[in-house]
């Protein structure tokens, strides 16, 4: 491997500019290859790798010689077959971006995938990695003293027009507590070290995209609901979603509760959505609360800001692309979020639709 390592990228639409934005910022990288189908998107890319080869497929990608890895970010019902493409042309170290797999139906050609793919798979979820998310995950052990009880709400806009309006149906996108909520079931399992049991939640599409129709059809996504998780270990999460809540100080507010006290993550939204007449956004936060009485404790975590400016999610994509490069370098073994983690955490999100949409509690053993 030389010094540069060469990245192919599939699909450059909103996520995968972000992509191109934040790979620029480290050195020794050189996006080589991009495949993406909408013409305008295609030429934006150049914007952030000057000199790629566009092509016109995944095959002819792959047949671009100098490659080291490759970076999935086209629409999610595409990630299982463009994963499967890889593994019968070249099998490159991979990231592939949330959600993994948008079908219970893809399950089995997942299990395949993973049982015969010979190189790592890093599966993208941005979350982990906001740095007051990543302070809580590191500190919420000697805070808690450890987890019982875990709550993550996230009030915020609704979802942004893409290419092809593919994000306005359940089909293409999972639904919403698929698409957009495999990071918080991620930070769940991650958080409470545990498998999920049992999922009851209660949802739907109530304000957003009602007027809104795409050649004859209305949108299906919901925007909103309260979702509750049981844990093997006796945890107990829950995640509270408005998608009609844009204007919030703090887009996703975080808290994890145990025997010793408390510890919370503030998180703003990203940048270009403040109202400038508000002034100065807000800073993330990190509060951790004993239950003794001497008050909260409250810690601004500052974040550079020209990763802010590279993308919507609070700088984690440069660290999540950072961690991902060592990998193809070498530098350490395995990816930290595992095809394993994405496959829970699109299961956990399937169960969470099932359960608002049939009104009962779903066990994981169903869909297992």
């Amino acid at each position: 491997m030389s010094d540069i390592i060469h990245y192919g990228i599939i699909g450059c639409g909103m996520m995968g500019q972000e992509h191109l934005r934040n790979i620029a910022l480290l050195e020794g990288t050189r996006v080589s290859a991009i495949f993406e189908p909408d013409a305008q998107m295609a030429a934006d890319s150049l914007t952030f790798a000057p000199g790629a080869k566009l092509v016109n497929s995944v095959e002819a990608l792959l047949a671009v010689e100098d490659l080291d890895c490759i970076l999935i970010a086209s629409p999610n019902f595409r990630h299982v077959e463009q994963l499967e493409a890889l593994a019968a042309t070249r099998p490159l170290p991979v990231l592939v971006e949330k959600p993994l797999f948008t079908d219970a139906a893809h399950l089995a050609r997942l299990d395949a995938f993973r049982a015969a793919y010979p190189a790592p798979v890093w599966v993208a979820m941005e979350y982990r990695y906001m740095p007051p998310v990543a302070t809580l995950l590191t500190e919420a052990e000697a805070a808690t003293g450890g987890i019982r009880m875990l709550t993550i709400r996230e009030h915020r806009f609704p979802f942004l027009e893409k290419v092809g309006d593919w994000n306005r149906f359940n089909r293409f996108t999972g639904g919403t507590f698929v698409e957009k909520c495999c990071h918080f079931f991620d930070l769940m399992r991650l958080a409470l070290k545990s498998e999920p049991l049992r999922v009851l939640a209660s949802g739907g599409m109530d304000v957003n995209h009602l007027d809104e129709t795409y050649e004859g059809e209305t949108p299906d996504i919901f925007d909103n609901g309260y979702v509750i998780v049981d844990f093997a270990n006796g945890a107990r999460a829950m995640l509270e979603l408005c998608m009609f809540a844009e204007g919030s100080r703090y887009q996703e507010e975080i808290s994890a509760v145990g025997p010793k006290g408390k510890i919370e993550a503030h998180v703003p939204g990203p940048g270009r959505f403040w109202p400038a007449h508000l002034g100065a956004a807000p800073v993330p936060q990190v509060v951790v609360s004993p239950r003794a009485p001497q008050g909260p404790q409250v810690r601004d975590i500052p974040v550079d800001p020209t990763l802010l400016e590279a993308g919507d999610h609070n700088g984690s994509t440069f660290y999540q692309h950072r961690g991902f490069l060592e990998m193809v370098r070498g530098q350490r073994a395995q990816p930290e979020v595992s095809l394993e983690d994405g496959r829970m955490a699109v299961l956990m999100g399937m169960a969470a639709q099932r359960s608002m949409t049939e009104h009962r509690a779903v066990d994981l053993a169903e869909l297992l």
